[in-house]
């Protein structure tokens, strides 16, 4: 396997005797240093309300005033038609 130009680079000090920052990292450097916690039952409850009230919200708000809005124009094209005659 091919070696990086960094790594090259870092072997060329150490041969030639100047600090190689490999021996700077510490095990710190590698380790996965982030906290998880797992939610809380309010937090899990809190969450489940919130995304059941939004899509109740979307449900109500995206079918019922499309189908509002149909009836709504088909009544005011009535309005504003004249009557046809019947031959």
């Amino acid at each position: 396997m091919a070696k990086s130009k960094a790594k090259k680079y870092r072997e060329k000090l150490e041969r030639e005797g100047k600090r190689n920052p490999e021996n700077g990292r510490g095990v710190y450097a590698l380790a996965n240093l982030t906290t998880k916690k797992t939610k809380t039952k309010q937090e899990k409850l809190q969450q489940l309300y919130k995304k059941e009230r939004q899509s109740r919200y979307l449900d109500d708000r995206g079918e019922k005033s499309f189908f509002y809005f149909c009836i709504f124009k088909q009544t005011i094209r009535d309005i504003f038609q004249e009557p046809q005659m019947i031959k």
